[in-house]
C-alpha cells in the first residue's frame, strides 16, 4: 500500500479529505456514497494507506464542495502556483476584459498583503531578492497586453 506524502505546509490528502468530510458534516458512508466509493477505500485514503488517484479525487471534490485542482496539489498531483503564476494566469486568460483583469489583480494583490500582514511577514518574499513577486504589478499601473 502507498501512503500519500504529506508537505510541509499541508495535512497529507487522506487528512485533508477528512477534514473536509468533517466540516461538512458528513459520514464515511455518506461521502462513500455521494463519491461513488467504497467506505472500506475512502477509510484507507483518509487513514493514508491508499493514495487516491486523479479520478477518484475528482469523484471526492464536488460532495466535499472543493475544487478537484485542490485535491491535486494536496495529493502531489499538482504543484502549487506562486504568485507569478497567478499573475500571468489572470494577464493571459481572453475570459475576462482589460478592465476586469486589473480590478481582479487588485483583489488579489490586497488579500496578498493582508495575509503576509496577518502572519507578520509583510517583508517575507519582498525582501527576498529576485524570488519577490516583482511581476505583481500595483493594479494602476499594471499594463494588459492587448488581445491578439
Amino acid at each position: 500500500m502507498e501512503a500519500a506524502r504529506a508537505t510541509d505546509h499541508h495535512p497529507s490528502v487522506g487528512a485533508f479529505i477528512r477534514d473536509q468530510r468533517r466540516l461538512a458534516q458528513m459520514s464515511l458512508r455518506e461521502l462513500a456514497e455521494r463519491a461513488g466509493v467504497s467506505i472500506a477505500y475512502l477509510s484507507q485514503i483518509e487513514r493514508d494507506q491508499r493514495r487516491p488517484s486523479a479520478e477518484i479525487l475528482h469523484q471526492l471534490a464536488r460532495p466535499l464542495s472543493v475544487s478537484a485542482e485542490a485535491l491535486f496539489v494536496r495529493a502531489g498531483i499538482l504543484d502549487e502556483l506562486d504568485e507569478a503564476d497567478v499573475v500571468r494566469a489572470i494577464q493571459r486568460t481572453e475570459a475576462l476584459t482589460d478592465e476586469q483583469k486589473r480590478t481582479l489583480l487588485r483583489v488579489y494583490e490586497a488579500f496578498v498583503r493582508e495575509n503576509r500582514a496577518a502572519s507578520g511577514s509583510e517583508s517575507g518574499s519582498e525582501a527576498s531578492g529576485d524570488d519577490a513577486p516583482a511581476a505583481v504589478p500595483m493594479a494602476p499601473s499594471l499594463v494588459v497586453p492587448p488581445r491578439t
